[in-house]
This record gives structure tokens, C-alpha cells and sequence, in this order.
């Protein structure tokens, strides 16, 4: 075997390694984030109902919204590769998209930290692409916005 041969098989494995441990470290930790930030929420719901059934009268209403691009790493592309052949759920992309959802609902509550609910929430969702063919680095966009609700008394 030639070192050429070897160098050139090598990087792209190596990269797919990386990506793997780099990327699954990333995401844990972001989990976690997630997670101790939502608890801090927990009192503050994100309801997709334009009223609530709360007994007091609305003080104040305001826009809230928040936004986060996730990158796809390489380890998942790879996979995404082989699945893209036979077919089926790409599962390695759903952990992404559903920590972009939660990152992007977070986001939106810490633009109004004091709203007592949130009404009319609601999320979109867009692919980033800077790709020619199959090269480059895919992303996903979602924004989460409704309305920050703060009543005269907490319910």
C-alpha cells in the first residue's frame, strides 16, 4: 500500500472519528443545558392556544421570540449517507432537530424571563445548506415565537 493511498483513505476516517466524539460531547452538553434551563422554566408554559384560562386579567402582552442554527457534524452525515441508500428515518438527524426545537423554545422564554405564559407559540423550522453537490456543511434553523403573557397576579 502506498502512503498516498493510506493519507488519503485516512483523513476522511479520521475526520468521521472525530466528528463522532467531538459531536456526541457537544451534544451531551447542550443537552444538559437544555435540561437545567427548562427546569428553571417549568412554571412558565409555552401553550400553541391563542387564550388561556387564567382568571386574571392580561397586564401586559409582548412579542418573544428566539432562534437557533444547528450544524450538522460529520459523523451524522455519514450516517445520513448510508440511510439516504436504503431508505427510512434518518435517525441520527432527529436528536438535532429535536435540540434546536427545545434550544429555539428556551431562547424565546429568555427574551421575556418574566412572562407568566406564553400564548400562540409557534415554531418553523428551515434547512441551511452552503453545499455544491454533497459537499459542504448542512444546518437547521428553527424560530420559536408567541406571545409573552403577563397577568396581574400569577396564576
Amino acid at each position: 500500500m502506498s502512503t498516498e493511498f493510506l493519507i488519503s483513505i485516512g483523513i476522511p476516517i479520521l475526520l468521521i472519528v472525530i466528528g463522532r466524539f467531538v459531536g456526541s460531547s457537544i451534544e451531551r452538553h447542550h443537552y444538559r443545558s437544555i435540561v437545567e434551563r427548562e427546569a428553571r422554566f417549568s412554571g412558565q408554559p409555552a401553550l400553541s392556544t391563542k387564550q388561556s384560562d387564567a382568571p386574571d386579567a392580561v397586564r401586559s402582552a409582548s412579542l418573544a421570540i428566539g432562534s437557533v442554527v444547528i450544524s450538522v457534524d460529520h459523523f451524522k452525515r455519514f450516517l445520513s449517507g448510508f440511510r439516504m441508500i436504503v431508505g427510512g428515518e434518518v435517525r441520527s438527524y432527529s436528536s438535532l432537530i429535536e435540540r434546536a426545537r427545545r434550544e429555539a423554545v428556551l431562547r424565546m422564554k429568555e427574551s421575556q424571563p418574566n412572562a407568566h405564559a406564553y400564548l400562540n407559540t409557534r415554531l418553523e423550522t428551515s434547512t441551511i445548506s452552503s453545499t455544491s453537490g454533497n459537499e459542504g456543511t448542512g444546518t437547521i434553523e428553527v424560530l420559536a415565537y408567541g406571545t409573552a403573557v403577563h397577568y396581574d397576579r400569577a396564576p
